[in-house]
């Protein structure tokens, strides 16, 4: 039975639990529906266009540049996804959230051009972003893509620049089981002739095969752009611009300098079409705010939050934990998604927590304290991974999984890890709060919907969050 679209006077969340409801899939790859509605709507983004793909690293890649660009004073449209506190943070127009008003006024528009189409809650929000951003007098948009990339809804724009950020195990459901399988996948965000940008250090070969057989402009990380840096400054060298003695970005993690350099790099790559200068890439990157990314919080015990939910990220999430130095006792509130690697992502944590407050998520993806808990007994003895991996050195090529490396765990790192169980993350976060002393440290981490709440209840407190993202390497 179709239910009948929201009424006149709906709020924006009447239309988001419509859209939840809308098509018998949550996730329904293919551009075809898409692409038709689009069509009827007369979708045409008359601007620079740059779309961002990739396994982690495209929130922060889309962030800088949406920074640089703005400080450059160019008025910009950025599309994110998914949102931590409310669905707002996926469209924002110059720097600013768009409002309930115009995100409505643009669904109803889809859902009047849609007829007999049925489209996913991403697909029609995606279109209604599309639309907002057309009746603005925007110079860029930066787009990031949701999942994947050939089959992505985002991915009907045509891109004057593609990123693709890094290329890893996620989402193998509907991409995958392999890094060349989902490098395939993720490399159809290139275009004919056109800049695409590479950060993942070693690409699959279907990347570089399609980029070529597409004619392509492929720049790659280590090749046609790099960067270097000491401890207190960092410079980017691309094909025929150097841009030295930048700060570091506000934004902390193992894999930050390498999302910026594909953000220069795009910048290079699009220079007669954007002038950006040293002090607008040193001011953008000075001011980019991206909550939930090794955010870092002042007080006592100190509170870490990432929504880290793969492998990949994990490993890159471990490597800032370890560069904070030593804490008696580090609590984890983790919560996860069932479709997400989780054994292997809490592998890669699993030497760092003392006590984990495992929680459960609800909806139809969520997974279950207990069932994250029987993980964390698991992995917490016997292998632990190698970090190394988080680099993509040629360690991959060489593992028995990709992406995947195991090394046995001295006799000697036996630890006392405690496991307890939760309903909601707001419980498991109350609890560590409770049990940390000043010398601990609290990490949030596993999916948006764990780190998400959390925020909200820092907020509620009167924490100024954004306020509070970690600076510095």
């Amino acid at each position: 039975m179709t239910r009948p679209a929201p009424a006149q006077d709906a709020t924006l969340e009447d239309w988001l639990h419509y859209l939840e409801t809308l098509h018998p899939k949550a996730i329904d790859l293919g551009l075809e529906r898409v692409r038709a509605v689009a069509e009827r709507l007369g979708i045409s983004l008359d601007c620079v266009r740059i779309v961002v793909a990739g396994t982690n690293g495209k929130g922060s890649t889309c962030a800088m540049l949406d920074s640089i660009l703005r400080t450059a004073g160019y008025r910009v449209g950025l599309y994110t996804s998914p949102h931590l506190l409310r669905f707002n943070e996926r469209i924002c127009i110059n720097g600013e959230q768009a409002t309930d008003e115009a995100i409505i006024e643009q669904l109803q528009r889809v859902e009047a051009a849609r007829g007999e189409i049925s489209l996913t809650y991403f697909e029609m929000t995606t279109l209604a972003a599309f639309l907002l951003f057309q009746s603005e007098p925007l110079d860029v948009v930066v787009l990031e893509i949701g999942m994947g990339g050939r089959l992505d809804a985002v991915n009907i724009i045509d891109a004057d620049c593609s990123i693709l950020t890094s290329v890893d195990l996620d989402h193998m459901q509907w991409l995958g089981n392999t890094r060349e399988a989902i490098g395939f996948e993720k490399a159809h965000v290139f275009r004919p002739g056109r800049p695409a940008i590479c950060a993942d250090p070693l690409p699959p070969q279907t990347v570089l095969d399609h980029a070529q057989e597409i004619g392509a402009d492929l720049w790659r990380f280590g090749i046609d752009f790099n960067y270097s840096g000491d401890r207190q400054q960092w410079a980017y060298g691309g094909r025929g611009q150097r841009r030295a003695a930048l700060g570091y970005p506000a934004l902390r993690g193992a894999n930050q300098l390498i999302n910026a350099s594909a953000a220069l790099a795009a910048l290079e790559a699009l220079r007669e079409r954007l002038v950006v200068t040293q002090q607008d890439v040193r001011e953008g990157l000075l001011n980019v705010n991206l909550p939930g990314r090794v955010q870092i919080l002042p007080g006592l015990p100190h509170i870490i939050l990432d929504v880290a939910h793969n492998p990949h990220a994990a490993a890159a999430l471990g490597q800032s934990l370890d560069a904070m130095g030593h804490y008696p006792h580090t609590y984890a509130v983790v919560g996860m998604l069932h479709d997400k690697d989780i054994e292997h992502t809490l592998e890669r944590m699993a030497r760092r927590i003392d006590r984990w407050m495992c929680t459960s998520l609800g909806g139809p993806r969520g997974t279950t304290a207990q069932e994250l808990s029987e993980v964390v007994h698991r992995v917490s003895g016997g292998e632990l991974p190698v970090d190394a991996f988080v680099e993509h050195t040629s360690e991959i090529s060489r593992s028995k999984k990709p992406g995947v490396r195991t090394a046995p765990r001295p006799a000697v790192a036996h630890r006392d890890v405690q496991v307890s169980t939760f309903d909601t993350p707001q419980q498991a976060f109350a609890e560590a709060r409770k049990q940390a002393t000043d010398n601990d440290r609290i990490l949030v981490f596993g999916s948006f919907a764990t780190v998400g709440p959390i925020l909200d209840v820092l907020r509620q407190e009167g924490r100024d969050t954004a306020a509070y993202v970690g600076r510095g390497r």
